[in-house]
């Protein structure tokens, strides 16, 4: 507008003189101070923000690289500690489901045992009943035939 001014003295005081014009140019200059206001602001939280996220990240040891290694390093090997005794319990309750198995067999195998014992004497006095009572029925008849 300066260069207007320059250009055209009478116009540019013409401009100046002109309400609506001056109204125009101070809300153009409250839009530019409330932009710039705001922006200000913007930049102020988000280095904020940043400031707080590298402190997390920072943490403890305060940006040394030698102490983040040796805090990483703990880390780890607290996880493979958590892992190492999640795999000893897991294979301790895998040892004894196979003992309670194997219990179970051994139950299951001397019942049936037993069983088959119970079977085996029940034969077994059957077929003596029966070469009894035969013994009784035969005595007689081959009695002679033996000591003639």
């Amino acid at each position: 507008m300066q260069a207007m001014g320059a250009q055209n003295p009478a116009m540019a005081q013409n401009m100046m003189q002109n309400p609506q014009v001056m109204q125009a140019q101070q809300r153009l200059q409250q839009i530019t101070n409330q932009i710039e206001s705001r922006k200000a602001q913007l930049i102020a939280e988000m280095q904020e923000d940043y400031a707080k996220e590298e402190e997390k990240i920072m943490g403890e040891y305060g940006g040394d690289p030698l102490l983040r290694l040796k805090g990483r390093e703990l880390d780890l090997r607290a996880q493979d500690n958590q892992r190492k005794e999640e795999e000893g319990e897991e294979r301790l309750n895998l040892d004894k489901m196979k003992a309670m198995m194997n219990q179970q067999n051994k139950e299951d195998e001397l019942e049936q045992e037993a069983d088959l014992a119970g079977l085996r004497a029940g034969v077994t006095l059957a077929k003596q009943s029966m070469a009894d009572q035969s013994k009784i029925h035969d005595f007689g008849r081959n009695f002679g035939k033996k000591y003639i």
